[in-house]
Parts: structure tokens; C-alpha cells; sequence
């Protein structure tokens, strides 16, 4: 059995309340979560939301103003205190890769093998080296330099390279942003496969919600500093904490709605009923989440609407309707059922489980 195939140490990385701040202004703010070993995790948001300073403070780049974190149950970070980055065992793939043009693929992903805590003999290094680019499907490749790679191909030698030391945790910054949407799914599957294969803990940084999901075990959801939601990809789609998650997460739009009881609304489509309470009072005004996959075609329906927007995504349309009261909802619809823009369709609700939030207007939570 080879080195990387034995059982790996329990490898826990826990972040209790951290803030980071910049002078007096706080960037990461009260943010918790935890780990366990080659758990893979995410850090979601849009542009400017804190998570890649986050990522820093857990490589130790950034020191803590609050809080701490902490690896196999020891401390690396807290106010006044930082390990340094070398010794905290830890591997990072760059936005931009970073690979040294001088040097091949092979040269390239045993760099940092020859010094330091992970130095390793020439002979455990060459075996290092052919495992890891056997692993990720560069074997052939072993004598090329990076300008002679597809992008793709570069961003698995990078990952080769930061998996070489075989790290306790593997920090991946925007490591796919630079290619299209197709190949970024694509890489993410691929990632994720590697990094199971060698019970990585790792943790990603991204904006694009499937690359998350086609990566992650856990996603945190942060905006200004928080982390709004941290959970699965499916309970963050199908059970948003709150009004940003929803709207960040997936397609939908917030449809006004009128509470009947615990666990029924009323909205214009109808009566939506859900087997869990939504903890809001009968009588107020509220808005449900309307997904698309809530809103069927039906030509048989008697409640019609008009299409105001026509998106094509290949076996399906995403269609934007306008209801008689004006609202819009979002339905997608075999793509052999061709309708243009201004023509009304049946649909019918058939959505079972429900998301709901007071208004703003209400005075409730």
C-alpha cells in the first residue's frame, strides 16, 4: 500500500468567531465554522463579501482582531498571536496558478519537496512527483512546461503541486474563475474527485454557486463580512435562513403571500402547504420563495400567463411570466414546447415545501 492510501490523522479545522479587521474597519465578522477531515468546503459570495480575506487569516496571512482558529485542536491564530504560514502545514492553489514557467510539469509539482519541513530524498520525491501526476491525468505530460498546457491542464498541475507536501488542509482561492462556466463545473468534479481520493480537507473560495455545488461538502454563504448561512448545498436551496440566501441561491423570486396558519400561505397561484411550521403569525403579509421547478407547464391550466422573457438552456426555456397582477414568477419548459414572447401559457403551482418571510412592512421577523 502506498503512503498516500494510509488512513490520514484526524484533521479538524475549527473557526470560532473570528473578525478581521483593516485599521477600524471590520472585514470578516463573528464568523464560525468547523471541518472535519476531508470534509470539502466552501466560502460563497459576491465580490468584496470578505471571504478570500477569511481564506488569508486561515493561511496565515491575516492576523485574527477576534476569535481564533484552530487545526488538530491547536490554536494558529488569535488576537495578538499568528502561527506563521510554514508551519502550518498548509496548501494553496492561486487564482492565477502560479506555476514557475522555467521549470516542467514534473519540476513544477516537486518544487517543494526539496527543502524545508517537507524535504524528501530524490527517490521519494520522483515517487511522489509520478503518483501525483499519474492521479491527476498528467503522466505524459511530465516534461512539458506550463506554457505548453491547456488551462485546465495547468490548474491540475498547480493543484499537484500544492498537493505534493501532502498538506493537512488545502486552501483553493477563485482557482477556476479564469476559464468559462462549462469548463469550471467540469474542473470542480474533477477537484473534488481528487481531493476524496487523498481524504483532503480542503476549502474553496467562490462567486459561482455551481462550482460550489459541484465541489463542496459545505458551503458558507457570506456577504458583508457574515456568513449568512453555512450548509449543504440543498438545504441552502431549498431552506434559505433568510431573504439574501434565497435571493443568492438559485432562481426564484419572492411572491407576496397572506399567512393562513402555521403551515399554510395563500399567494395569487394558489394555497401553498408545507409539513414543517414557518413560525409566522396568521393574518400578516409575507413573500414566498417561488422557485422554477415550483411553476409546471400546463396547457390544460385555466390560469394563464404571459411570457416577458425567454432565456434558452438547451433540453429546456426558462421562461419569465407576468401574472394578471403584474408579479412575475420564473418556469421552465421542455424546449420542444416553443413559445414566444408575449404569448400566455398555462401553468399550475406544484410546489411542496415552503419558504417564507414576513414583509418588511409587518413589524415581523
Amino acid at each position: 500500500m502506498t503512503e498516500s492510501l494510509q488512513p490520514r490523522p484526524t484533521v479538524r479545522l475549527e473557526v470560532r468567531e473570528v473578525d478581521v479587521a483593516y485599521g477600524d474597519t471590520t472585514v470578516v465578522n463573528q464568523v464560525s465554522f468547523m471541518l472535519e477531515t476531508g470534509t470539502i468546503g466552501c466560502l460563497l459570495g459576491p465580490s468584496g463579501c470578505g471571504k478570500t480575506t477569511l481564506l488569508r487569516a486561515i493561511a496565515g496571512f491575516e492576523p485574527v482582531s477576534q476569535g481564533e482558529i484552530l487545526i488538530r485542536g491547536q490554536p494558529v491564530a488569535k488576537p495578538g498571536w499568528v502561527l506563521p504560514p510554514e508551519r502550518r502545514h498548509i496548501g494553496m492553489v492561486f487564482q492565477d496558478f502560479a506555476l514557475f514557467p522555467h521549470l516542467t510539469v514534473a519540476r513544477n509539482v516537486g518544487f517543494g519537496l526539496r527543502s524545508g519541513l517537507h524535504a524528501m530524498s530524490s527517490q521519494q520525491r520522483q515517487e511522489r512527483v509520478g503518483e501525483l501526476l499519474e492521479l491527476v491525468g498528467l503522466s505524459q505530460a511530465a516534461e512539458l512546461f506550463p506554457h505548453e498546457l491547456s488551462g485546465g491542464m495547468q490548474q491540475r498541475v498547480a493543484l499537484a503541486r500544492a498537493m505534493a507536501p501532502r498538506p493537512d488542509i488545502l486552501l483553493l482561492d477563485e482557482p477556476f474563475s479564469s476559464m468559462d462556466a462549462e469548463l469550471r463545473e467540469q474542473l470542480a468534479r474533477e477537484v473534488r474527485a481528487l481531493l476524496k481520493r487523498e481524504e483532503v480537507t480542503a476549502i474553496l473560495v467562490t462567486h459561482d454557486q455551481l462550482e460550489a455545488f459541484a465541489m463542496a461538502d459545505m458551503i458558507g454563504v457570506l456577504n458583508e463580512g457574515t456568513v449568512h448561512q453555512w450548509g449543504t448545498g440543498f438545504g441552502l436551496y431549498h431552506e434559505p435562513a433568510n431573504r439574501f440566501v434565497a435571493d443568492f441561491i438559485g432562481q426564484g423570486v419572492l411572491l407576496p403571500a397572506s399567512v393562513l396558519d402555521s403551515l399554510q400561505v395563500r399567494t395569487e397561484l394558489g394555497r401553498i402547504s408545507s409539513p414543517q411550521p414557518h413560525g409566522l403569525e396568521p393574518g400578516i403579509a409575507a413573500e414566498v420563495l417561488i422557485r422554477p421547478d415550483d411553476i409546471l407547464y400546463d396547457e390544460s391550466s385555466p390560469r394563464r400567463a404571459t411570457i416577458v422573457e425567454r432565456a434558452f438552456r438547451g433540453a429546456e426555456f426558462l421562461y419569465t411570466l407576468q401574472l394578471d397582477s403584474g408579479s412575475e414568477v420564473l418556469c421552465l419548459v421542455p424546449s420542444h414546447h416553443r413559445h414566444a414572447v408575449g404569448e400566455r401559457i398555462g401553468i399550475r403551482l406544484e410546489a411542496d415545501h415552503l419558504v417564507v418571510f414576513a414583509c418588511p412592512c409587518s413589524g415581523s421577523p
